[in-house]
Order: structure tokens, then C-alpha cells, then sequence
């Protein structure tokens, strides 16, 4: 597990693109956090790190959003899931050769997989956060 301190959506952005940097096919994460935590700012840094170069949004009412890159980025939100089918289509990404992204995981808890990056961002002061990474991130450059 590690923990960073950030100050402003920029530094989560440029901490997400990091790990966006090191992510291959396959790579699953959770994204845990309040209600404007910085979940999907911390996507668009994802995004950045696995060269998507389209603008990445909320898919709080499409339920998942795809985008093309380095390997594509399939960018879930859980919160409003209706029922197990919801569910049996979403699961259907994590075999595809893509990073799922799944915001509100916890929702989903017991269908996700063991081998994942798991993601929480609490809010601080301000625009300042603490993010904490748990999973398979041991070969990851964060920098200072």
C-alpha cells in the first residue's frame, strides 16, 4: 500500500498518469471516494498515462464509457446499477484486452476479481486529497 498527498487536480492527474503509464491489458481498478473525491480527475490522468486522447468524462449515466489508447480504457461507474444484468455486462469488460476502471466498486464488491488495484481517495482541505493505491503496484514509478 502507498499513500500521497496531493494539492490540487493537477497532482492527482499527473499521480494517475504515473500509474496509467505502467498499466498493460487486463489491469483492473477500483476507485473509491465521496461524491467530488477526484475519482473521475484521477481517470483522466489514467487516461493521459495510457495515451487516450480523447476528453474522458463521468460515466455516471451511461454506466461505462470506452476509449481508444495504448491499450483502450473501459471507464465504469457502478452507482446506479439496476440489476444483475447491469452487473453480467460490465463483468464481460474484465475479459476484454482493455483497463477496466470502476468507479464505486464497492457495489460490486463481490463479483470483482482478487488480482486488481485498488484506488481511495479522501478529501482534505480544499483541493488537497490523500490517495491511497493498494494491489500490484510494486513496479510503478511514482517519483518522489
Amino acid at each position: 500500500m502507498q499513500e500521497f498527498i496531493v494539492n490540487s487536480p493537477a497532482e492527482t492527474m499527473e499521480l494517475a498518469q504515473k500509474l496509467g503509464s505502467a498499466l498493460t491489458a487486463g489491469s483492473i481498478l477500483t476507485l473509491e471516494g465521496d461524491l467530488a473525491a477526484g475519482k473521475t480527475t484521477f481517470t483522466k490522468g489514467l487516461a493521459r498515462g495510457l495515451e487516450v486522447t480523447e476528453i474522458v468524462d463521468s460515466p455516471t449515466f451511461s454506466i461505462v464509457k470506452e476509449y481508444d489508447g495504448r491499450v483502450p480504457l473501459f471507464h465504469m461507474d457502478v452507482y446506479r446499477l439496476d440489476d444483475d444484468s447491469d452487473i453480467e455486462f460490465l463483468l464481460e469488460y474484465f475479459d476484454r484486452d482493455g483497463v477496466c476502471v470502476i468507479e464505486w466498486a464497492s457495489i460490486i464488491e463481490q463479483d470483482l476479481p482478487a488480482e486488481r488495484i485498488d484506488v481511495k481517495i479522501e478529501r482534505l482541505d480544499g483541493d488537497s486529497r490523500k490517495i491511497i493505491i493498494s494491489g500490484d503496484v510494486e513496479n510503478v514509478d511514482f517519483g518522489d
